[in-house]
């Protein structure tokens, strides 16, 4: 049942499909039809879909600060439905991305992505100056993902 239900939704993909549609070969094996790299290199997918993904975290974990006078637990739900579209763009980035990167590639492209959206967020949302002091440490980590990058030494 499942796989008539699984299979006749891949039939009916609309124009607005997701990242990537779930259809069934067999009865036991799924196999992923990717929609996304079908216009974007596979190299470049997993990037843009953890860039996206990155924006909705810094929101979700940092936008509450210009809303101090919420309650916590509401703060908490808005952060926690943020969340959730993170994660629909994080988990197939890793999904996609680990067919061209490995994990640790991948982690790495994260945490880069992670700085330069934080660093944007943080001067034009809640209006915090980048220091000195911050620079210096964002580019050491910088450094580091270039070792992890480059070929052995």
């Amino acid at each position: 049942m499942l796989t008539s239900v699984v299979s006749g939704l891949a039939g009916s993909v609309p124009d607005r499909a997701p990242a990537y549609v779930f259809y069934a070969s067999t009865a036991s094996k799924f196999q992923e039809k990717n929609v996304l790299t079908s216009f974007l290199p596979a190299h470049a997918a997993p990037i843009v879909l953890l860039l996206l993904s990155n924006v909705f975290m810094t929101f979700a974990w940092y936008g509450h600060l210009n809303y101090k006078s919420h309650p916590l637990w509401i703060v908490v739900l808005a952060s926690w439905g943020i969340a959730f579209f993170e994660y629909c763009l994080a988990v197939p980035a890793n999904r996609l991305g680990h067919a061209v990167y490995s994990a640790a590639e991948l982690k790495t492209m994260q945490e880069i992505i992670t700085l330069v959206v934080f660093a944007i967020f943080s001067v034009a949302v809640l209006k915090e100056p980048i220091t000195i002091n911050h620079l210096v440490g964002f580019s050491l980590i910088i450094a580091g993902a270039f070792f992890v990058f480059k070929a052995p030494l």
